[in-house]
């Protein structure tokens, strides 16, 4: 199980980075995006279309399809802040639900129902630890995990741009009468989750099933780990993505038990949702 454990840090790294796109919406511009990982998807998709039908250099069909992905998301989110800048944070987060399906079926439209021919960016083992070999594919996404949880730790606390934003999200008309410009940040926030979210999905989706269904629902896992940091706390965030990763690695190690791997990230929505309202709970029962 151990071996598996490993072997999961790979999925595990996806998930924790995704997390932390899904904690910094949440901080920042008050949207759980649920579409985190379907404009990821959409943008991977260009990019390997432009690459295989439109004959572009393979690393200029990539940047292509990533700069689609920022973009993308910069548009849904001028659309929020434009038409929804005074809703609540359920209302704005139901509208990425509908971006969700809208991008799903997109993808079915342009490009089918079968999975694309992703070529590898990163191929081959990194290193070996107690027999487990560990791929250049985990070490870049746990790498990528920590670091941008770091430098958003940093931006956010040491830097100029980094104050606006708390203020934003904590006084967001405040804000906005003190002359933050509110649109032109969440913007930025928008964009630079948008690039994120199809970086690594560009760099893992050869290495898994990669559908535009299972693509997309990689937002479930990665909810679960936002969640664990209460969609707040970057670190946990990241901890959790990991450590989900990783059991559903020890999971599939199991014939008996290989089948609850899939449910994990919805147990551990539910075990998480109920004991954040384990107060109201007991209250209401005593």
């Amino acid at each position: 199980m151990v071996q598996g454990a490993l072997a999961g840090l790979a999925a595990g790294g996806l998930y924790a980075v995704l997390a932390v796109c899904l904690t910094l919406m949440s901080r920042l511009v008050r949207v759980v995006n649920f579409a985190q990982a379907a404009t990821g998807m959409f943008g991977s998709y260009v990019g390997v279309a432009l690459s295989v039908h439109g004959g572009l250099p393979e690393w200029l069909a990539v940047v292509l399809g990533v700069l689609l992905g920022g973009v993308l998301s910069v548009l849904i989110g001028w659309v929020v802040s434009t038409w929804l800048a005074e809703a609540g944070t359920g209302t704005r987060s139901a509208v990425t639900v509908a971006v969700l399906l809208l991008l799903i079926s997109l993808s079915f439209i342009l490009f089918g129902n079968k999975p694309q021919p992703f070529q590898a960016l990163l191929a081959g083992p990194a290193f070996t630890v107690g027999g487990v070999v560990i791929s250049q594919v985990t070490v870049v996404t746990v790498a990528l995990a920590v670091v941008i949880a770091f430098a958003a730790r940093l931006i956010l606390t040491k830097t100029p741009v980094g104050i606006s934003l708390r203020a934003l999200s904590e006084r967001p008309t405040t804000a906005e009468l003190l002359g933050i410009p509110a649109k032109r940040l969440s913007a930025a926030v928008w964009g630079a989750t948008g690039l994120i979210s199809t970086v690594i999905i560009v760099i893992v989706a050869p290495s898994q099933s990669n559908d535009a269904t299972s693509l997309s629902m990689l937002v479930v896992p990665a909810a679960a780990a936002a969640l664990l940091g209460g969609f707040r706390r970057l670190d946990l965030a990241v901890a959790g993505g990991l450590v989900l990763g990783m059991l559903q690695g020890a999971l599939a190690q199991v014939d008996q038990l290989s089948v609850v791997r899939n449910f994990v990230p919805f147990l551990a929505i539910v075990g998480l949702l109920v004991w954040s309202q384990r107060k109201e709970v007991w209250d209401a029962a005593r």
